[in-house]
């Protein structure tokens, strides 16, 4: 007798065109939260920079099939899949050439549609959710990202300015949402590098509750040197040091994001 068919993963774009804000940073240790939930975890590496491979230790002599080859190459999905040293956590990792996608992506046919037309026609239903870590731009690998996405997840640094590039990224989902993925939602925004001797981590924080209200998570992220150290040996920090003020954040975040699902699902019934 078969196995009854697995809904499909869920899929969140990880998303903010700053750089240094904690993205890939949040890309690599909420799915290795997830994972240690019991989730099966794809973690899809878009960005050239490649830190979400390295940050979760594959090296670069690994990566010779991933998401270059995945939206220029029209490969099967499945053979750039490596599974990693964590239980339930699998990875997509960032070639090399993938430097140079966005400019070969601009004469490509369906340029925008080439991240999700490989996650759809791949047999990845043994995931439960499928992370896509974007670039820090808003280009055409961010828009594969958010076209190929259910919904995206944006780290939030409580540093000045942040909400004034908060309000283009939501603008370019609206965009998105309206002409090219009817099914993009927000997932939620999650505040990172937050310093409680900061009085301006609490005004950056009050401001974004007080604008995007229940979308902000309730889990925050610290400031926490643990968080800086674990990439330099290829670890998330869950797994650097799982007792670090940043580690259980994580473990929270994962927990939260878990539970926001399921009462989504529910109401969608």
């Amino acid at each position: 007798m078969s196995d009854p068919p697995h809904a499909p993963a869920r899929i969140l774009a990880i998303v903010n065109q700053k750089g240094g804000v904690g993205k890939t940073t949040t890309a690599i240790n909420l799915a290795t939260g997830l994972a240690t939930a019991g989730q099966r975890v794809l973690l899809v590496d878009l960005d050239p920079q490649g830190n979400a491979s390295t940050g979760i230790g594959i090296a670069p002599s690994q990566r010779q099939i991933g998401t270059y080859a995945l939206l220029l190459d029209d490969i099967d999905p499945v053979r750039g899949v490596r599974p990693s040293f964590v239980p339930n956590l699998s990875i997509i990792p960032a070639e090399p050439d993938l430097a140079g996608a966005e400019i070969e992506l601009v004469a490509t046919a369906s340029r925008e549609y080439r991240l999700r037309s490989a996650l759809r026609a791949a047999t990845l239903g043994r995931f439960d959710y499928i992370l896509i870590d974007c670039p820090p731009s808003l280009g055409l690998l961010t828009l594969n990202g958010l076209v190929a996405a259910d919904a995206v997840l944006v780290p939030l640094q409580c540093e000045f300015f942040a909400l004034e590039g908060l309000s283009q990224l939501m603008r370019t989902i609206e965009r998105v949402r309206q002409g090219l993925n009817p099914r993009l939602m927000l997932q939620g925004i999650v505040l990172t590098m937050f310093d409680r001797r900061n009085n301006l981590s609490d005004l950056v924080a009050a401001d974004a509750r007080g604008f995007f209200g229940a979308q902000v998570y309730d889990t925050v992220i610290p400031r926490n040197i643990r968080i800086s150290e674990a990439p330099s040996h290829g670890k998330p920090v869950l797994i650097y040091d799982h007792r670090s003020p940043g580690a259980v954040a994580y473990i929270k975040l994962a927990q939260e994001l878990l539970r926001r699902d399921k009462r989504l699902s529910e109401q969608l019934k």
